[in-house]
């Protein structure tokens, strides 16, 4: 193990605080924006109030959804009329999504209209209510210009202060560097100035340590949850990735780049109250994949399912309302392999085994694989589910894969123990850091299993479950919106996308069709499309993609994949537990055994 970095940084929250008491100037009314959550900036200003200086300290992640939260009576609300800012460094819908999920906030019946203002910093506000009040509101949304890795420039949220005076004249008005952003630019700066490798991989492991006092807060009734320790793991990793992609000379985006793992493990500070907490803690080391991760909290209980057959395995599969381990996948796909043996096997990069079994049928083969990405959980169970469901078709004919990249879901498990509902984007791709799937050179290692059971099988359609997240993706200190998957920032329901060879576009839509159709038919599954989609639209102003039959799906050449065809399906699963999963996985198997069925004639008529 190697100490690349370690730092104390001064919390904004208590040293502004301070800063304040030190000179009251009790004829100014003082704001400051920052990354805390409503209790921690309560508390401030009451302190701050118990010495007579008058303070209104607000967030500067998500301002409009946390004023909305905290400042606006929506009770007997009949109307909001919203415009947002535009910048010239910043999507036009950059501030909409910033909204979100607003949309779901205001009581039934209350209609939201939201359209472009004007080229600066505040959100304009006009609410009208059933007993004929009216209302308006200015919430200002601090940003600052940042620069990309890549060299992009945009603006990205930031802290901030103002003060006014008695007369309400402006008298400060400034950006204030906050924790949270220092914290995130000393990580950065760090990692960038060392001296790594002259080649890929740059480190076995980059262990990211930090104690942050932020926040994670529920939005009743909508789902979401904001949470700066998210934000901060998201924003650190893909950060990272275009560090390491601009070191090695590859493009922005560059699936292929193996730099290592890059772990964020970005945790709430424990605090005996809400100004307890100081300083951030911060520490980056370089530890090789042999060495183990810190635990500091519960590991999962150990594998619970024994199942006798396939039968009992499906039974078991259909109830999982976590992410099972790989000890629970071991145990519930050995039937599966007991009946059909190993057709091709190799290992992880951390050396854990990844097999295919192959059932030869009378019909038309496929191949079905889980987990590529391995933080998409409901893929892993849907396809278990799928498999178990086939292998109870007499005649079926298919490879399945339950787990294609074992070692990113270990990660996932691990970042579970202490935070199950994050999107833990960190455990995506393999311990090499580079998505599996566009690995271009040998040692295959992940990679291997894919291709064997495509030419094992000779299978014409490979159907890969995947996923995305199922609350706001947000970037907040690198321009908020996920550069490069802007797509993803927010649910938009079950989601279909079909790559396929040239010549078979028509087995492609044939395909696309079918599966639309038959996911109708999905107990709840309309409903919660069309509720996803009604928020998307609202907050993206746009539909980059078509709708089948109420599911989206999206159509893409692809002259170089494995099989003429491949139907990849995306739920917005990142992560959910409980009743939600069971759901999604229902749908994912659902899709699989559509898939399946719709093929055998489709493939038949070429």
């Amino acid at each position: 193990m190697t100490l690349l970095f370690s730092s104390t940084i001064d919390r904004t929250l208590t040293h502004w605080v301070a800063e304040r008491l030190a000179q009251p100037q009790p004829d100014l009314l003082w704001q400051l924006w920052c990354f805390e959550g409503l209790t921690a900036r309560r508390a401030a200003e009451q302190q701050l109030a118990q010495l007579g200086v008058r303070a209104r300290i607000h967030s500067a992640y998500k301002p409009l959804v946390h004023a909305v939260l905290e400042d606006l009576d929506t009770a007997g609300l009949q109307s909001l009329h919203l415009h947002y800012p535009l910048h010239e460094d910043a999507a036009p819908n950059r501030f909409m999504l910033e909204a979100y999920p607003l949309a779901a906030m205001l009581p039934p019946g209350a209609t939201l209209q939201m359209q472009a203002g004007q080229h600066n910093s505040t959100y304009a506000l006009q609410l009208h209510y059933q007993d004929g009040r009216s209302h308006q509101l200015q919430v200002f949304a601090p940003n600052r210009a940042f620069q990309s890795a890549h060299g992009g420039s945009g603006i990205t949220p930031c802290g901030w202060q103002q003060a006014h005076n008695d007369e309400g004249e402006l008298v400060h008005d400034a950006a204030l560097l906050s924790d949270y952003e220092a914290a995130y630019a000393q990580a950065m700066q760090a990692i960038a100035q060392h001296a790594w490798p002259q080649t890929e991989p740059f480190f076995g492991r980059l262990h990211i340590a930090m104690q942050l006092p932020g926040f994670e807060q529920a939005i009743a009734g909508t789902g979401e949850t904001m949470s700066t320790p998210e934000a901060m793991h998201e924003d650190l990793y893909f950060s990272l990735l275009e560090h390491f992609q601009k070191l090695s000379g590859r493009a922005a985006g560059d699936r292929r780049l193996q730099p290592g793992q890059i772990v964020p493990d970005i945790r709430m500070a424990a605090q005996s109250q809400p100004l307890a907490l100081k300083v951030i803690d911060l520490q980056i080391r370089a530890l090789p994949l042999s060495e183990p991760l810190p635990e500091g909290h519960d590991r999962l209980p150990p594998a619970a399912f024994s199942p006798n057959n396939i039968a009992d395995a499906d039974t078991n599969a259909a109830q999982l309302q976590r992410a099972p381990s790989l000890d629970q996948m071991r145990a519930l796909v050995q039937p599966l392999f007991d009946a059909y043996g190993t057709a091709c096997s190799s290992q992880s990069v951390q050396g854990r085994s990844i097999a295919a079994t192959y059932k030869k049928g009378s019909q038309h083969p496929i191949v079905l694989s889980g987990g590529q990405h391995a933080n998409e959980i409901s893929g892993v169970t849907g396809a278990l589910r799928g498999a178990l469901a086939l292998a109870q078709q007499a005649d079926s004919h298919f490879a399945y894969i339950p787990i294609e990249n074992p070692d990113g879901y270990d990660l996932h498990q691990w970042y579970c123990r202490y935070a199950p509902e994050q999107m833990h984007h960190a455990a995506r791709y393999t311990a090499l850091g580079d998505d599996l799937a566009y690995r271009d050179h040998a040692p295959w290692l992940e990679g291997a299993v894919r291709r064997d059971a495509v030419a094992a099988s000779a299978a014409q359609l490979h159907l890969s479950l995947h996923g995305y997240p199922a609350h706001e993706w947000t970037r907040p200190l690198s321009g908020y919106v996920p550069q490069g998957f802007d797509l993803w920032t927010i649910p938009k329901g079950f989601f279909l996308i079909l790559r396929y060879r040239e010549d078979w576009q028509p087995q492609a839509e044939a395909l696309a069709e079918q599966v639309a159709l038959a996911l109708l038919r999905v107990e709840g599954l309309p409903e919660y499309n069309r509720r996803q989609l009604a928020l998307y639209q609202s907050h993206s102003g746009r539909q980059p993609f078509a709708l089948r039959h109420g599911t989206p799906c999206t159509m893409q050449v692809d002259n170089d994949g494995l099989t003429p065809v491949s139907l990849i399906t995306e739920f917005p699963d990142q992560t959910v537990v409980g009743d939600a999963l069971v759901f999604a996985h229902t749908v994912q198997c659902a899709a699989v055994l559509a898939a399946y069925a719709a093929w055998q004639d489709i493939v038949q008529t070429r």
